[in-house]
């Protein structure tokens, strides 16, 4: 089961940098994500959202491979019937494809846009907050790289002794984070 992290920073670019120290620790095997948005509010009180892991593109890619298989069987069982079998299948193919691509497209996963967008609405003008959902994680080796980052946990579905571990990791004396 993916665990849901929302951290706020006073500054707006914190959330960037945190999520490119993440992204290093990925390729050390220390975390496994499964979905990041990093959430900026302007100096106009506008919140943009940065969608850093498209997994719609994997999704796409693993059900396009699908649907060309089974569009170029059935291309091939047309093209026997009435054309000729390679034209078929290579039709068949392509209208697969077309078809993997567009329901991989039409399919919206990890983290709900809406409950970004509406806690993205209660971080200061000027700040930026990161959202994660980790598959899993090394906690310790995880948090050991985080020293000296400032940020305050707004929303976690952790359990309270790892939502505790992660507070203390970022604790900070500046003001809250959340309006």
């Amino acid at each position: 089961m993916s665990e849901l992290i929302a951290v706020g920073f006073k500054d707006a670019e914190e959330a960037d940098r945190v999520l490119l120290k993440l992204a290093k620790l990925k390729k050390e095997h220390l975390i496994d994500l499964e979905d990041a948005v990093v959430v900026i509010r302007d100096e106009a009180g506008k919140v943009h959202l940065k969608q850093n892991i498209n997994l719609i593109t994997t999704e796409s890619t693993i059900g396009s491979s699908f649907t060309f298989i089974s569009g170029s069987l059935w291309g091939a069982l047309v093209g026997l019937l009435f054309l000729h079998p390679f034209a078929g299948f290579v039709l068949g193919g392509a209208i697969g494809v077309g078809a993997g691509s567009l329901s991989g497209s039409l399919s919206d996963y990890g983290i709900d846009d809406d409950f970004i967008k509406s806690l993205g609405e209660t971080i200061p003008i000027n700040s930026s907050a990161l959202f994660i959902l980790v598959r899993k994680a090394q906690p310790e080796r995880v948090l050991a790289e985080f020293s000296g980052t400032r940020g305050e946990v707004m929303r976690t579905s952790l359990s309270p002794e790892q939502e505790k571990k992660l507070r203390e990791a970022l604790a900070d004396s500046t003001p809250s984070i959340t309006a």
